[in-house]
């Protein structure tokens, strides 16, 4: 079970007091409660559009609105963080009370990644990130949710497919978590998750090619050959989730690109929202995340919604990916 998991684990967690493992079970929750719902969509009126634009100019699910409130609801009355900001949300949310605003915690998520795909029933996900608070006391800053992801403390998703999982990790690998609808608890079903040095799988949006720099249309085409000796070519899949397409790589090996390109020069997923969690959560597996030239990890964030490219999976893979963007790199 993965309250017991997470129990027993908490002597590994950075300044132990059993408050991270109540958040990590909080955002189980709040996941288990977005389950119900995506599973019900179509026979509810959970589909469709709001009337609400994000602060990203895009229109909001309803889905999503759900998501979000129930995750903010989720860690507001935990009492166990100071601080959360929603991808959905424009300003970060201070949690406002006296036990809050001694938390030593903040948490960062995408409350329904892959939204576009809610209404054609495909896999999307929960994406979730936690840091320490840099300031001592008191209310919530923003600086205190503008660190670098390698600051991370615990990190993970959660994936809505033809079964629910919870992957997380707390910097000491990654394990995941199946969710038994028939008891209504998630069991641990994928121990200690390690992503494949090399695979044959790439995933890109392959109809933006004409937009990509030089170095990157020289790899794609690189995955395109005939090459038995190191099992070219290789096969594309690109679900449109990025957190589906994280999954399908961390468990089967194999590379996600959202580059930078001419229509979007930052790239397009957020950095501390989407990035930073599965870069963390990549890493712990054994794998590599990048922004084509430098460790997403490291990246120092300037403001709540920032963009970024991202090359992320095999760690093989990742560092092929790179040779071609930087062909002239010792």
């Amino acid at each position: 079970m993965l309250d017991e998991f997470i129990i027993k684990r908490q002597s590994e967690f950075p300044f132990a007091s059993g408050d991270l493992s109540k958040l990590l079970r909080d955002i189980s929750l709040a996941a288990k409660i977005i389950h119900r719902e995506v599973n019900k969509a179509g026979l509810v009126d959970i589909l469709g559009v709001t009337d609400n634009t994000n602060v990203h100019g895009e229109t909001v699910k309803k889905l999503d609105e759900f998501a979000n409130t129930q995750l903010l609801n989720a860690l507001q009355v935990s009492g166990k963080c100071c601080g959360i900001a929603s991808e959905e949300e424009e300003d970060f949310v201070v949690v406002d009370n006296e036990v809050s605003k001694e938390a030593k915690y903040v948490v960062l998520f995408d409350p329904l990644d892959g939204s576009s795909n809610i209404d054609v029933n495909v896999s999307i996900g929960t994406i979730f990130s936690i840091y320490r608070r840099v300031s001592e006391s008191g209310p919530c800053r923003l600086s205190d949710l503008l660190q670098k992801g390698a600051k991370q403390v615990a990190a993970g998703y959660i994936i809505y497919g033809s079964s629910t999982m919870m992957v997380y990790s707390t910097g000491h690998g990654v394990n995941g978590f199946t969710l038994d609808p028939s008891i209504g608890e998630f069991c641990l079903s994928h121990p200690n998750i390690r992503i494949p040095e090399f695979a044959k799988t790439y995933s890109i949006n392959q109809g933006q090619f004409l937009l990509l720099a030089d170095g990157l249309k020289q790899y794609i085409n690189y995955c395109q050959e005939t090459d038995a000796a190191t099992g070219r070519p290789y096969s594309m899949r690109y679900i449109g989730s990025f957190v589906a397409d994280f999954h399908r790589n961390l468990i089967n090996g194999g590379i996600f690109i959202y580059p930078a390109s001419t229509k979007n020069p930052e790239g397009k997923l957020r950095l501390l929202y989407e990035c930073n969690p599965l870069a963390y959560i990549a890493e712990q597996a054994g794998g590599k995340a990048t922004t084509g030239q430098e460790r997403i990890l490291d990246i120092e964030p300037l403001t709540l919604h920032q963009r970024t490219p991202i090359y992320i999976g095999s760690a093989g893979m990742v560092q092929q990916a790179e040779a071609f963007l930087n062909p002239t790199a010792e």
